[in-house]
C-alpha cells in the first residue's frame, strides 16, 4: 500500500502549496476549521473533513494542535507527517503535541519538519523556539527529516513594502536569500516520499542579494520611487543578520528569483500584490 501522508497547515501559504506538489498521493490534510466548498459539502466529511474539491483524492480533517482536538483521528493510519503549520507563539508546545500524539499511534511515522535557515545562529524569540523545536523533534524516538529554508519571498516582500509607503525606504544593511514557497514545497515532497534523513541539507533561494538592491527592485516591479538608505543599529540581532547568519550560499538550490516573484503579482498601480 502506498504511504498515508499528512499535512499539517494545509491550508498555509506552504501547505497548500505542498498539497499541490504530493498530487496523486495518498493524502491527509489536517486544518483547524473545517474546509468546505460546495463539491465538500456534497461529500458529506467523514471525520469532519471531505474529500479534496479539485479532484486531488486529500482527505481533509479538523484538528487542533495548540488544545490536540482532533490531532489522534488525524494520524490514525499515518505513515508520514509532513508539519507545515506554525505558531509564533506556541511553536514547542504545538510540536510536542504532534510528536506526543504520533507516539501514542505505536506506528512511529516519519516526521518531516520545516525549519529556518539561521535558528542556531540568529538570537530570535521565533527562531529560538524553531531551534527547540528541532531538539524535541531529534530527542522523540520518531524517525525525523528536519529542512531548514531560508526567508520565503512573501516575507521580504512584505517587510520591504510597509517601509516603502515613508518617503525614505531604510532598509537594513544586511542580505538577504529569499526563497519561492513553491521551491520549499517540492524539497518538503521529495523529502516525505524518500527515507528519513535527520537534519536534511539547508534550502536557500537562488540568490544572495543586499536587502537595499531587493527594495529597489520591489519598488520597480510597483512602479514607485523611492530612496533606499541602508542603516546599522548596534546589538547581537543586528549583528548575526549583518554576518550572514540567515543565508545557505552554499546551498542555492531554490529556482525562482525575487524577481521573477515579483514580476508574477505585482500591480503597477500600487505596492498591493495578488
Amino acid at each position: 500500500m502506498p504511504e498515508r501522508i499528512l499535512v499539517t497547515g494545509a491550508t498555509g501559504q506552504l501547505g497548500r502549496v505542498v498539497l499541490e506538489r504530493l498530487a496523486g498521493e495518498r493524502v491527509r490534510a489536517l486544518s483547524r476549521r473545517r474546509h468546505t466548498s460546495n463539491a465538500a459539502d456534497r461529500n458529506g466529511g467523514g471525520r469532519g473533513g471531505a474529500k479534496d474539491p479539485s479532484g486531488g483524492g486529500v482527505d481533509w480533517v479538523v484538528g487542533d494542535l495548540r488544545t490536540g482536538r482532533g490531532i489522534n483521528t488525524a494520524l490514525a493510519g499515518a505513515d508520514v507527517i509532513v508539519h507545515c503549520a506554525t505558531d509564533y507563539r506556541r511553536e514547542v508546545e504545538a510540536v510536542r503535541t504532534l510528536v506526543e500524539a504520533a507516539r501514542w499511534t505505536g506506528m512511529l511515522p516519519h516526521l518531516v519538519y520545516v525549519s529556518i535557515v539561521g535558528v542556531d545562529r540568529v538570537p530570535m524569540g521565533y527562531y529560538r523556539a524553531k531551534l527547540a523545536a528541532e531538539e524535541l523533534i531529534a530527542g522523540s524516538g520518531l524517525p525525523y527529516t528536519i529542512l531548514r529554508a531560508t526567508q520565503f519571498h512573501s516575507l521580504v516582500r512584505t517587510i520591504l513594502a510597509g517601509a516603502a509607503r515613508l518617503p525614505v525606504l531604510a532598509v537594513p544593511s544586511w542580505r538577504f536569500q529569499p526563497v519561492d514557497v513553491r521551491d520549499v514545497a517540492g524539497r518538503l515532497a521529495e523529502l516525505a516520499l524518500g527515507e528519513p534523513a535527520g537534519r536534511a541539507p539547508d534550502f536557500g533561494g537562488p540568490e544572495v542579494r543586499p536587502a537595499a538592491d531587493l527594495a529597489r527592485r520591489l519598488l520597480a516591479a510597483s512602479g514607485r520611487s523611492r530612496r533606499v538608505v541602508p542603516f546599522r543599529l548596534p546589538g547581537k540581532l543586528f549583528g548575526a543578520y549583518a554576518a550572514g547568519g540567515n543565508l545557505a550560499p552554499d546551498h542555492a538550490d531554490g529556482v525562482i528569483t525575487f524577481a521573477q516573484y515579483l514580476a508574477e503579482r505585482a500591480d503597477p498601480a500600487s505596492l498591493r500584490y495578488r
